[in-house]
């Protein structure tokens, strides 16, 4: 029940985003508004806050590496099988990508690590890992896409500063390395904000599950989408199977991490696909069919295989 107790909110929020899609409660451009939001304000305000306040230094232990290295692999491979196993394009492959590696560490990693490692303290690093890495890599190579040639590197070089995202991770990481004690006048309007970012996330996903009406500029993208049940298969297992059995090898058989710190690694490296995954797709117009039955299938499957990873790691 420990597992379970931190799925059922994700559920609950899903569950009431699907009701208002279905019985067309917000309006037609209800999903499209909050997943906007949740990308433009929310959830950078979360992260500043977040990372503020965190010790940058705590990215650097085995098993943060572990983790990354799980991650990346996931990444590479994700990237290769979109090209040359369903011919996506640049930017699809990156958004499919994310989907079979990025994890959600927030909303359900947090509450899994305090009920059943007692200590949040690894998820958190994982977060500041893949906030700081992970989203200005998936990103850069989607804006790249959208703009080539010269294009493609004026956009790299402004990204920063034009993607919400990762400015707000710069500026939070910024204020934890100087040790600046931010005034209650900042942080309060943000983190009231940022309290908006995950049930927002949730809530627009949850809307996306209403399949009958396909979103502006999404549904050429998603008719078109090459063997998508095969590609979802995919996704779904590199992320639910693959991603904790290469976390386990390299804890275990390169670095000689046991015992707690080894069932933390193999815990992280197995939660589902974040929903920023779907977010983000949203946000450039992608294909978020595949991205949102990744986020569903793989929090679905978790409930299972973490309890099976507690149970045989604990």
């Amino acid at each position: 029940m420990t597992v379970l107790s931190g799925f059922l909110p994700i559920w609950a929020i899903t569950a009431v985003g699907w009701a208002a899609g279905r019985f067309d409660v917000l309006g037609k451009q209800a999903q499209s508004v909050l997943g906007r939001f949740a990308f433009a304000f929310a959830m950078p305000a979360l992260l500043f806050v977040t990372l503020s306040r965190a010790e940058v230094s705590d990215l650097v232990s085995p098993g943060v590496a572990v983790f990354a290295a799980s991650v990346l692999v996931m990444l590479a491979l994700g990237l290769v099988i979109g090209r040359w196993v369903f011919r996506r394009g640049p930017a699809d492959r990156a958004i499919g990508a994310m989907a079979g590696a990025y994890v959600n560490s927030a909303n359900l990693g947090i509450p899994v690590a305090v009920h059943v490692l007692g200590d949040a303290s690894f998820v958190v690093a994982a977060a500041m890992f893949q906030t700081l890495f992970v989203t200005p890599l998936v990103l850069t190579l989607i804006d790249l896409d959208a703009g080539r040639g010269a294009a493609g590197r004026s956009r790299f070089l402004w990204l920063p500063l034009r993607n919400p995202i990762i400015a707000a991770s710069a500026a939070g990481v910024t204020v934890s390395v100087l040790g600046l004690h931010l005034p209650e006048a900042v942080t309060a309007p943000a983190q009231m904000l940022g309290g908006a970012a995950v049930p927002a996330a949730l809530f627009a996903l949850g809307m996306s599950l209403d399949t009958r009406a396909a979103r502006p500029g999404a549904a050429a993208v998603e008719d078109a989408a090459p063997a998508g049940r095969a590609e979802r298969h995919v996704l779904v297992t590199l992320k639910t199977v693959v991603q904790p059995l290469v976390a386990y090898a390299l804890a275990r058989w390169v670095f000689g991490i046991k015992g707690d710190d080894l069932l933390a690694v193999v815990l992280c490296a197995g939660l589902p696909t974040a929903q920023n995954a779907f977010i983000f797709a949203a946000q450039y117009r992608l294909d978020t069919r595949l991205v949102r039955d990744a986020v569903v299938l793989t929090t679905f499957i978790s409930m299972g295989s973490l309890s099976l990873i507690t149970w045989l790691l604990a």
